[in-house]
Order: structure tokens, then sequence, then C-alpha cells
């Protein structure tokens, strides 16, 4: 058992998962914790903290589930002592499962214990159980986010935020290795939100570390779940704009003005970025970040030839919802658009096609990482890198 404050916190999610598991096999079985076993935990476990038997009411064949009842599980966890324990239950009895009961248990986490086939179920309907004598076979999705009630006071910082947004960004932009003061320096940011992020991040299996140096980045993953905490449509307070002359003729204009208008940088996102880079459909809404206020963008829209509409847009103009938005931008084709692990956040966090137009675009990224991911942090700086569409040539 992890560190539960109380035993009567643990006996509660015990008895709240042994219920749910109740529940789902219904009335052919029979769910019962072994009262000799259901203490055990607080006294010196092997890595368990009850046994729950589940027994058939047709043959009485019974098979016995070690819990390992936690408050908060994270993939290292899952990776490192939770897997330990369960290959040992494997090699004492191969009938035997150990499972994990827990409030709330993220996507990443499930992922990772499957992958170790061990049983897991949180208390929002997350549930994977394979027992093959007798046999069962239990697979339920719950919450995909932690519900508010089962988030610690004291937990780490999560992905959601500028903050996060930026220093996402840089692991994904620039190779490794380095180290927390170097990256809170390139980022702007604190080295205490830095180091503490960057817990969290090791703790979902998304950094390595030697030390106090960074060493790897699972940066397709970690722009996954950076994007999975956002909404482009709610960050970012989309204009509706039509273009009387057509989309062409907005970047036409683009191009001509190399990428600023009204004095201000316009950078392409969205679909017409993501088929630059890796075209998968045609249409869609051509999407561009301008100013943040509603002067500027007056300017920019009739420098562009847009007029705003209710609905029925072929343009959206986007506020930045930080600063972040405008570093490493690229000139693909005919404009200047987002980097391109910026293009993946807005695309995976968008609406219709977009999350699989940002996929196709990680499919590039990761085919040509070595012609896109900085050396060093040195290089890091906001700067503009032409990219003629001709081969590939470093994109930075």
């Amino acid at each position: 058992m992890d560190d539960l404050t109380t035993v009567a916190e643990a006996a509660t999610v015990l008895e709240l998962g042994t219920a749910a598991l109740r529940d789902m096999l219904g009335e052919d079985w029979e769910v019962t914790v072994q009262p000799e076993q259901a203490t055990a935990a607080h006294t010196g476990d092997p890595g368990w903290d009850a046994v729950v038997r589940l027994t058939s009411r047709h043959d009485s064949m019974f098979t016995e589930l070690l819990v390992d009842v936690r408050t908060r599980v994270t993939p290292k966890d899952a990776a490192g002592h939770i897997a330990s324990t369960a290959m040992l239950v494997r090699r004492v009895n191969h009938y035997t499962r150990l499972m994990v009961f827990a409030p709330w248990i993220s996507p990443r986490t499930q992922e990772e214990l499957r992958r170790r086939e061990i049983a897991y179920l949180d208390l929002t309907g997350n549930v994977s159980l394979r027992v093959t004598r007798p046999a069962v076979i239990v697979h339920t999705q719950g919450a995909e986010r932690a519900p508010s009630s089962h988030r610690p006071s004291n937990s780490k910082p999560m992905l959601t935020g500028p903050r996060a947004g930026r220093l996402v960004r840089l692991l994904a932009d620039v190779k490794p290795p380095y180290r927390a003061t170097d990256l809170a320096k390139s980022a702007g940011l604190s080295v205490p939100y830095v180091s503490k992020l960057l817990d969290s991040l090791e703790d979902q299996l998304l950094i390595e570390r030697n030390g106090k140096v960074i060493v790897h980045v699972d940066w397709q993953q970690l722009l996954r779940t950076r994007a999975s905490s956002l909404d482009l449509m709610h960050h970012t307070h989309p204009l509706g704009m039509i273009a009387p002359m057509g989309v062409q003729a907005v970047i036409d204009r683009l191009d001509k003005l190399d990428g600023y208008v009204a004095d201000h940088e316009v950078l392409v996102t969205g679909s017409y970025a993501a088929r630059a880079v890796a075209p998968v459909a045609v249409g869609g809404q051509l999407m561009l970040y301008t100013a943040p206020d509603d002067a500027a963008n007056t300017r920019i829209a009739k420098h562009l030839g847009l007029l705003p509409v209710s609905e029925g847009a072929d343009v959206l103009l986007l506020a930045p919802w930080d600063l972040s938005v405008w570093h490493r931008p690229v000139r693909f084709d005919r404009y200047w658009q987002v980097g391109l692990s910026q293009l993946v956040l807005d695309c995976l966090s968008g609406p219709g096609r977009m999350p699989a137009e940002g996929e196709k675009v990680l499919e590039y990224m990761a085919e040509k990482e070595g012609t896109w991911r900085l050396s060093g942090l040195e290089e890091a700086g906001r700067h503009r890198a032409p990219h003629n569409g001709a081969g590939d040539p470093s994109l930075f």
C-alpha cells in the first residue's frame, strides 16, 4: 500500500472497489474479502493490502486477487514496484492475480498496467480484469480525467496552463541532455516550478533522468498528454471571418506580407498548416494566430480582406493563450506557421478531423526527427526558419 493517511481511507477504497466488482460480476459470483488478510497491509505487507476471493456459485471454483490499494498510482509506479510485485505473484501461483484499487487511474497508467498484465479497478469505472480459471474477463472505461474529489491538495503540477505549455514545447523541440535550471532559464520559468513539473513528468514516464540530468523525452506522448488538457476553441476565443475573395486570396496576401499584417505577426495553424506538413484531406477553416486585442484584429482583418460573421466562417482569428505560440515558427510552402510541436497541440485539441491531422503531423515528426529537433537549448530562441518544401532540410 502507498502513503494512505489513515487506515479508514484504505478501508473505504477497498470496500467501494469490492462492491463495484461485485456489481459488475453479478449474482453468479460471490465476491468476498478474506478477513484474515484484510488488515495485513498495516503490519508490513509483501506488496498487497487484502485478498479478495471470487467464487463461482455454479461450481464453487474460485480465484484470489491480491489487492494493492492506493490513493494515487502513476505510470512509474506501474512500471516499478507494482510490476515487481506482480511478477513475484505469478511465480508463486499462476492463477492468482495482483489487482490495483485506486480512486482514479489515469489512461497512461492503465496502459502500463495492461502491458504488464496487471488488473486494476478505480472508483470511476476504469476496470481491467482477466482470470483464466475460473474464466473472468472484465474491461470497462470510466473517467479519463481525475475527479476533483480525488485530487490530493499536495499534488504535483499538472500539464495545464501557459507555463506548462512553454516547458512542454521546449522539451519536445530540443534534444536532451539538460537540467531543470537550464530549462527554467530558457523558458523564463522559476526553477522550483520546473523541478516539480519534471518530477510529475518522470512519474508519468514522459521523461527519464540520470541523477538531475534529463536524458530522454517521450515527446510524442508528452504532446498528446498536454493536448488532452486543452480545448483549442475554448482557449483561443476564435473570431469568425469570411473571405469574400476566397481563402486562397488570404493566403496570397500572407505570402506577400511575409507573415506580418498591420504591424502584427500572423501565423497559420490547424488544418491548412497540417496539410502543408502531412497532407490528409482538403477543406477546413483557415486558422490564424493574430493579436490579442480587438482593435488590432480589426486592422488585421481589413488588411487581409476579411469580414466578421457569426456563422459560416471560413477563417478563424485565434488569440494566443501564451507567448510560446510565437516561438520557433516555420515557413512551409507559402506562409509562416506555428512550430511543429505547437501545431500538434492545436490539432489534437481541435474539433472535427483536426485530431487525426495532428496524428499525421506526429508521424511526420517521428520520421523526420533529425530535421526539426534542436540539438541544444541555445538554439531554442524565438526565431523564424524557412522551409521551402523541397526535400527535408532542417526546419529550424
